[in-house]
C-alpha cells in the first residue's frame, strides 16, 4: 500500500521505516528542511537501536522516502498518517493539538480518492472529531475515514515494539477505514497480534489509560521503595512477589528515582486535564503527578543525606543523563532536578551518559561532560547511577574505588547488590533495600 507519514520524528520516523519493512510504499513528509536533508543523507535525527539500518536498507529498496513537499505522497497515498508532535501546552497541561490540526487542514486540500486520514500523535478524546471536521469543512467533496491509530512505542526498544506488538488498535466506525488498516498491518497475522476495533473516542482514550495505568505501577513501586528501607524489606524481592501474580505482572515495578521521557509525564497530565474538562475527579491519576514530581528531588535529597547532609563543595558524578537506557531522550529525566538540586546545595556535577550528552548539554548549565564513566568518577567524592544503561552494570569496580575520593556509591537503579558491593569496600546505598 501507499502511505504518507506526516512527521518524521520519534513515532513517525519509526513508523515509517517499519511500515516499509513490511513492504509498503512510505513517504514520510517533514517541514524542517535540514532534517529532510539529513534523512536523505542518511543521519537519523534520533537514537534508537536499529533505526539508522532499517531507514537505510529500505531506502536503497526504494520503499522509503523523504520529503517537504506533501503534494504527490497525499494525492497517492492509501492512507494518510498524522504523527506530528502534541507537547504540553504551557500553563494548562492540555495537549497542544496545533500541529495536529494545522496537517489535518494541509491534508484536506491534496487526497483524492478514499483516503485513510489516521491519527498516529497521542491525542485527547475528540481530536479525531475535529480532525473530521476540519477536513470536511476544507475540503466539502473529500472522500475519507479519519482513524485513531495509538502508537505504543517503547523508547529503545520501538522496532521491536512495532514489528511485534501486544496489540494493534483501530478507532474508527469506517468499514472501508478498517479494510485498509487491516491490509496496513497484515504482516503481523503471523504473530497472531490482535487488531482491536473501537469506536474512535474509545482507541483515543485506550492510549492515555494505557500509559497512566503504567506510571500508576511505577509510582506504587516507588512509594513501597521508600516502605521497604524503613522497615528493613527488599523492594526488589517484593516487586518479584507480586509480580508473579498474573493479575498483577512483573513490567514496571522496578523501583528508581521516577519516571520521564516523552509519554508519561504528557500523557498523565493530559488525561488529568481531560478529567477536569469533563468533571471527573481522577484522583489516582492527580496523585501519581504528584508524587513522581516529588521523588526526583528526593533523590537529590537521599545523596546529600547519604553523604552527610551537606554536598557544598563536593564532586559528584553523575552515570546516565537520559531518563532511561537505550534513547537519548532528555524530556522530564529525572536527572535535570537531581543535578539543579545537588548544585544548589553546592556541589559540583561531573556526569557522562553514552547517548544524551548533547541534549543534556540543552537543559543542564555548570556541569562537566565527560568522556567515559572512569573520567567522571576521577577524583569525585561519590558516584550516583541515576540511568542503568548496561555498561555501567559491570564497571570495574577497583578502578572505580581508586579513582574517587571517597568509596561512595548511591545506585539508583539498583543495578549492584548490596552484600557484594560493601565487601569490595564501598559505602553504598540504593533504592529500598535497607542500605
Amino acid at each position: 500500500m501507499r502511505v504518507a507519514m506526516i512527521g518524521t520524528g520519534y513515532v513517525g520516523l519509526v513508523s515509517g521505516a517499519c511500515f516499509a519493512d513490511f513492504g509498503h510504499t512510505v513517504t514520510c513528509i517533514d517541514k524542517a528542511v535540514d532534517k529532510i536533508d539529513a534523512l536523505n543523507a542518511g543521519d537519523i535525527p534520533i537514537y534508537e537501536p536499529g533505526l539508522q539500518q532499517l531507514v537505510a536498507k529500505n531506502v536503497a529498496e526504494e520503499r522509503l522516502f523523504f520529503t517537504t513537499d506533501p503534494t504527490e505522497a497525499v494525492k497517492n497515498a492509501d492512507a494518510v498518517f498524522i504523527a506530528v508532535g502534541t507537547p504540553t501546552r504551557r500553563g494548562d497541561g492540555h495537549a497542544d493539538l496545533t500541529y495536529v490540526y494545522a496537517a489535518a487542514e494541509e491534508i484536506a486540500g491534496l487526497i483524492e480518492g478514499f483516503t485513510v486520514i489516521v491519527n498516529k500523535s497521542t491525542v485527547p478524546v475528540g481530536t479525531g472529531d475535529e480532525v473530521e471536521a476540519i477536513i470536511a469543512r476544507t475540503n466539502p467533496d473529500a472522500k475519507f475515514a479519519v482513524v485513531s491509530n495509538p502508537e505504543f512505542l517503547r523508547e529503545g526498544a520501538a522496532i521491536n515494539d512495532f514489528k511485534r506488538p501486544d496489540r494493534v488498535v483501530v478507532g474508527t466506525d469506517s468499514d472501508a477505514a478498517v479494510k485498509v488498516m487491516r491490509e496496513l498491518y497484515r504482516p503481523l497475522y503471523l504473530n497472531e497480534t490482535p487488531i482491536i476495533v473501537t469506536k474512535r473516542r474509545t482507541s483515543e482514550l485506550i492510549k492515555y489509560a494505557a500509559n497512566a495505568f503504567l506510571a500508576v505501577k511505577i509510582t506504587f513501586i516507588n512509594e513501597i521503595a521508600d516502605l521497604c528501607e524503613k522497615v528493613g524489606a527488599n523492594v526488589q524481592e517484593v516487586s518479584r512477589g507480586i509480580g508473579l501474580d498474573n493479575r498483577i505482572g512483573a513490567k514496571f515495578l522496578h523501583a528508581g528515582p521516577g519516571y520521564g521521557g516523552s509519554c508519561f509525564p504528557k500523557d498523565t497530565l493530559a488525561l488529568a486535564r481531560i478529567g477536569a474538562d469533563a468533571n471527573v475527579d481522577l484522583d489516582i491519576v492527580n496523585s501519581v503527578i504528584e508524587v513522581n514530581n516529588r521523588r526526583k528531588g528526593r533523590m537529590a535529597d537521599k545523596v546529600i543525606e547519604f553523604l552527610g547532609g551537606d554536598v557544598s563543595g563536593k564532586t559528584i558524578a553523575l552515570l546516565g543523563l537520559a531518563f532511561k537506557p537505550n534513547t537519548d531522550d532528555m524530556r522530564e529525566a529525572p536527572s535535570i532536578e537531581i543535578v539543579s538540586r545537588l548544585q544548589k546545595a553546592g556541589a559540583r556535577i561531573r556526569a557522562y551518559d553514552p547517548a544524551s550528552m548533547k541534549e543534556a548539554e540543552q537543559v543542564m548549565s555548570d556541569v562537566l561532560f565527560c568522556d567515559g564513566p572512569y573520567h567522571a568518577i576521577e577524583n569525585s567524592d561519590a558516584v550516583v547511577i541515576v540511568t542503568e544503561w548496561d555498561q555501567f552494570r559491570a564497571l570495574d569496580l577497583d578502578r572505580m574505588k581508586s579513582s574517587l575520593k571517597q568509596p561512595n556509591v548511591i545506585d539508583l537503579r539498583n543495578i549492584y547488590e548490596p552484600d557484594y558491593m560493601i565487601e569490595r569496600g564501598f559505602n553504598y546505598t540504593s533504592i529500598g533495600r535497607a542500605y
